[in-house]
């Protein structure tokens, strides 16, 4: 799990990807590689380039979970309720997860340290009682600042998910000590648990050269304690990765939440099995979510493209073999403010266990080789959050009187 990979060889292995995607693919998550169901390294060549066996499990097959009602790590620990944590993960095991994707907050963990470790070690022995494991992330890049009112902000309307540190701690190397204590404390405690799947240092820390710098260092201190457990980082794209593996690094991930059309969503995945094949590193699929119209994360959505549909992408997931996490495990409104303000949902399971649609529970659950699925199905804003719902736009004169 230790080996690393430099950036000359890295990017060698995306095989020049602005040009055009690599022609070999290949998987080595956890060992098992696609050339064993093509036969011998002659007859690869020649069956390279048809999908492998669409009922194999997928090895990772996670979600990313956040409380329904929570907008940010912070509120999902402040409110921890032990009940909710093994009720969600029951949703997640009649789907046949395998795996959970989720974070720590460091500002409650400055606040209240006992009672965060208190609550992880209940969140990390219920996901194990269930047969799952936890990809565990310790900061985050993405968000507002995490101040006291972005992170106690719970309105549907304008809460936001807050980034962590705060951006005057990373400017600060006077104030680094807090969150390297954070992190030895969490190694210390952590490195060598087998309910963890690995360790992840942020969410997208991308190309912010603040971010970067802060956590170059960061991963300094992570890895002078690391334990048998591999270290990760969230990663918006392949090609981040680069600089990832050589902070010492050892599982790659990236995000593709959204795509136009399902070739395009095959072509980066066959990249990703090309670099996993290339370098000897796994590569999951960390953040995915739906086709949908629109060339940009941040496209304008709306009607049934701003709802979930995991159906649209979980076979071609399926069909790569890439380990993933699909965003997100309950039923919520999006993360980002943006998007929110376009009515946009996201999520598999409603509160009450109903999912939002049937077959998007199906084509998750086939991953695992099974694809049964028997439930409530519940297309509905929940009451809580029916306020983010963007009504259809009436033309001129047609308005009704209140």
């Amino acid at each position: 799990m230790s080996r690393r990979v430099g950036r000359r060889q890295f990017l060698a292995g995306v095989g020049a990807s602005a040009g055009g995607l690599p022609t070999i693919t290949g998987s080595t998550i956890f060992g098992t590689s696609t050339s064993n169901r093509t036969g011998n390294q002659k007859n690869r060549h020649v069956a390279v380039n048809l999908p492998p066996e669409t009922d194999a499990p997928v090895d990772v097959r996670g979600a990313i979970y956040i409380p329904a009602r929570a907008f940010n790590r912070y509120q999902m620990w402040r409110d921890y309720d032990p009940e909710i944590i093994e009720r969600d993960l029951g949703y997640a095991d009649s789907v046949n997860l395998n795996a959970i994707r989720t974070w720590m907050s460091y500002e409650y963990w400055l606040e209240h340290p006992d009672e965060h470790w208190e609550a992880l070690e209940h969140f990390l022995s219920t996901a194990d009682s269930y047969g799952m494991r936890v990809l565990l992330g310790l900061f985050d890049s993405v968000g507002r600042e995490p101040t006291y009112e972005n992170l106690i902000n719970d309105d549907p309307r304008t809460a936001v998910q807050a980034f962590s540190p705060s951006t005057r701690t990373m400017a600060s190397k006077s104030l680094w000590d807090d969150p390297r204590d954070f992190i030895v404390e969490f190694m210390e405690r952590y490195r060598n648990d087998e309910r963890l799947l690995a360790i992840e240092l942020t969410n997208e820390p991308g190309w912010n050269e603040k971010d970067i710098r802060f956590f170059r260092q960061m991963s300094k201190t992570l890895t002078l304690y690391q334990g048998e457990l591999p270290l990760s980082m969230g990663s918006t794209s392949l090609a981040n990765n680069a600089d990832y593996l050589e902070w010492g690094m050892d599982i790659l991930q990236f995000h593709y939440n959204f795509a136009r059309t399902t070739d395009l969503y095959e072509g980066v995945l066959r990249q990703a099995n090309h670099i996993q094949d290339k370098i000897g590193a796994p590569v999951w699929l960390s953040e995915w979510q739906r086709i949908r119209p629109g060339d940009t994360f941040f496209a304008e959505v709306s009607g049934e493209a701003a709802v979930p549909d995991y159906a649209s992408l979980a076979p071609t997931i399926q069909r790569s073999g890439i380990g993933n996490f699909f965003w997100s495990l309950m039923v919520k409104p999006a993360f980002s403010l943006y998007l929110r303000e376009h009515g946009v949902l996201n999520g598999l399971f409603h509160e009450d266990g109903a999912v939002w649609d049937l077959d998007d529970a199906s084509s998750i659950k086939a991953m695992s080789g099974d694809p049964e699925y028997e439930g409530e199905e519940r297309k509905e804003y929940p009451d809580w959050a029916d306020i983010i719902k963007k009504k259809a736009e009436q033309a001129p004169g047609e308005e009704q009187p209140e």
